[in-house]
C-alpha cells in the first residue's frame, strides 16, 4: 500500500507539472503558429515612402490582438500587433475585435452553429475568469476590460475611444508630438448578445463602438457567410440592426451573408463597414462579397476594409495588397475603401503592424496617389468615424 501512495503521488506530481506547462507554454505555442508573419528579408521602402508614411493618419478597422495572452504594452516576439509596434508602424487609430467563439474546424465554406468551440478551450489555457468559460458576453466584457487595463497601464501610448471628443483628443495629442495610438472596441460576430436586446447595452457601457452581426457560423441575428443556412436577418437581427443603427454604433458586414447584407441595406441608411476582406474581381474566393454587393455598401457613404492575409487577397506581400487596393479603388472609387489587417486574427500575413510603411512604399509602386493613399490608409476611416460616432 505504500509503494502504491508512492507511486501515485508521483504520478500527481507529473500530471500538475503537465498542467502548470501547458498553461504556461501552450497559449504562447498556439498563438506564434496561428498568427505567423512569412519569414522575408527587409522589405524594401523608399526615402519618398518613409517620408509620406511618417506625415499619414494610418487607422485600421480590425485586429483581434486581446484574444490572445500577451500584454500589448510590450513589444512581443509572437503575433502582428502590440502598441510599441503599433507606434512604430505610426498607427493612429486601431479597431480591436472581440473574437468570442469559433467553431472547431472552422474554414470559410461551411460551419454549423453547433460545433465544438474552440475559444472556451482557450478561454481556459489562458487563465481568464471562470465568468467567461461558459458565456459569450462575459469574453466580450472581459477583453473590453483588457484593453482599458492597457489604458490604465500607458496612458502614454493608449487612449480609448468612445465618442468624437475622445478622437479629437487623440488627433490632438498626435499633432502635438505624442505617440499615442486611438484604440477603439468592436464584436467580431452580435452572437455575445446570447439573443438578448438588453445585452446590447452592456456592450456598449463597456466601450464597444462597431457591432459585426456574424462570424464563422449562423447565429441568432441570421446566416454567416461560413454557415448552413444562408438565410437573411432574422426578426432579431432586424430589430438588432435598426438599434444599432438608431445608436452612436457603426455596423460591421464582414463574415455575414450576402442576404443579411442585402437586407440591412433595405432597412438602413447609414454607412456600413466591411472591417477585414478583399475585393472578389481581384481575388475570387467566397470569402470575398462579389463586386456588385461591395458597390451597394460602399454606396451608403461606407468603407470597405482590404485585409492583409492571403486567403483575401491571394498575395499576402506589401505589393499583393497595395494592387488589390488599387483594384478597390477603381471598382469602389478612392473615398470607399480602407485598411482592415485582421491581424492577430489566426492569419498568416506577410509583414506585421509595425512593417506598414512598406505597404505605403508598394501603394506608391502601384500608381495610387498622395491623395488616395492618404484616404486609404486613414482619412476614410476618419471620416466614417466621425460620421457615426457621438459628439
Amino acid at each position: 500500500m505504500r509503494v502504491f501512495g508512492k507511486w501515485l503521488g508521483r504520478f500527481l506530481i507529473v500530471v500538475v507539472a503537465a498542467v502548470v506547462a501547458f498553461l504556461a507554454f501552450a497559449p504562447g505555442y498556439v498563438e506564434s503558429q496561428r498568427n505567423a508573419v512569412s519569414p522575408h528579408d527587409p522589405w524594401p521602402v523608399s526615402d519618398e515612402a518613409a517620408t509620406l508614411h511618417e506625415n499619414l493618419l494610418v487607422g485600421d478597422w480590425h485586429s483581434d490582438s486581446l484574444l490572445w495572452r500577451r500584454d500589448l504594452t510590450r513589444r512581443a516576439n509572437r503575433g502582428h500587433v502590440d502598441l510599441p509596434r503599433l507606434i512604430e508602424g505610426n498607427v493612429a487609430l486601431q479597431m480591436f475585435t472581440a473574437v468570442t467563439k469559433s467553431p472547431r474546424g472552422q474554414n470559410y465554406s461551411r460551419n454549423a452553429a453547433d460545433a465544438p468551440d474552440n475559444i472556451t478551450l482557450l478561454a481556459m489555457g489562458q487563465r481568464w475568469p471562470a465568468r467567461t468559460w461558459d458565456s459569450l458576453l462575459e469574453r466580450a466584457l472581459y477583453q473590453a476590460e483588457r484593453l482599458h487595463g492597457f489604458e490604465d497601464k500607458a496612458p502614454e501610448m493608449l487612449q480609448i475611444i468612445r465618442n468624437q471628443a475622445d478622437l479629437d483628443a487623440v488627433l490632438a495629442r498626435r499633432t502635438a508630438g505624442e505617440d499615442v495610438v486611438g484604440g477603439l472596441l468592436g464584436i467580431e460576430g452580435a452572437h455575445p448578445l446570447e439573443g438578448d436586446m438588453a445585452n446590447l447595452d452592456k456592450l456598449v457601457d463597456a466601450g464597444y463602438r462597431m457591432i459585426g452581426l456574424q462570424h464563422f457560423f449562423d447565429n441568432e441575428l441570421g446566416g454567416s457567410l461560413h454557415g448552413t443556412s444562408d438565410q437573411g436577418l432574422t426578426d432579431f437581427g432586424r430589430e438588432l440592426v435598426r438599434a444599432v443603427a438608431a445608436r452612436p454604433l457603426i455596423i460591421d458586414l464582414a463574415h455575414s451573408s450576402p442576404q443579411v447584407a442585402r437586407d440591412v441595406l433595405a432597412i438602413t441608411d447609414v454607412p456600413l463597414v466591411v472591417s477585414h476582406t478583399g475585393l472578389h474581381s481581384a481575388c475570387r474566393v467566397k470569402r470575398n462579397f462579389e463586386d456588385p454587393l461591395m458597390r451597394e455598401i460602399a454606396a451608403t457613404g461606407g468603407v470597405i476594409a482590404i485585409g492583409y492575409w492571403a486567403d483575401v487577397t491571394c498575395n499576402e506581400s506589401p505589393a499583393g495588397v497595395a494592387s488589390v487596393i488599387r483594384q478597390a479603388i477603381a471598382v469602389l472609387g478612392e473615398d470607399h475603401v480602407s485598411l482592415g489587417s485582421d491581424f492577430d486574427g489566426s492569419v498568416r500575413t506577410g509583414f506585421d503592424t509595425s512593417e506598414l510603411a512598406a505597404l505605403t512604399h508598394a501603394l506608391i509602386n502601384e500608381g495610387v496617389t498622395e491623395p488616395q493613399i492618404r484616404k486609404v490608409m486613414g482619412k476614410n476611416m476618419l471620416r466614417v468615424l466621425r460620421d457615426r460616432l457621438e459628439e
